[in-house]
């Protein structure tokens, strides 16, 4: 789990690639290629390794923050019609008079939240 203030390292398209290729041309161990290249540990090197044989280069690259779906995220919301607007300030409108009478009515003072 991430800590507070804790730095992410990006690791370039080309390191990542040097890396695998080390891998591919059995130079060495995962174990060995994280040493050597002074990564914390060797997942980095097999997760690096498994998305290049599935997706080639493009396996590689940094997905973190881009969006696959147009649909994701929050919804994009239009401006109101003028039409709109004037409808729901009539319903307001209509809403704190009847409030303001009951209020009379009672003789006491309710505070909505």
């Amino acid at each position: 789990m991430a800590k507070k203030g804790q730095k992410f390292i990006n690791y370039s398209v080309e390191f990542k690639l040097f890396a695998v290729n080390k891998y591919l041309e059995g130079e060495m161990a995962y174990t060995a290629i994280a040493k050597e290249l002074g990564l914390f540990d060797h997942s980095y090197i097999r997760r690096w390794v498994k998305n290049y044989r599935e997706f080639g280069v493009e396996g590689l690259k940094e997905r973190r923050g881009i969006s696959r779906s147009p649909l994701k995220g929050r919804p994009r919301t239009k401006p109101m019609s003028v039409e709109e607007e004037n409808r729901i300030l009539k319903m307001e409108n209509e809403f704190l008079k009847k409030l303001r009478a009951f209020q009379r009515r009672f003789g006491a003072v309710y505070f909505l939240l």
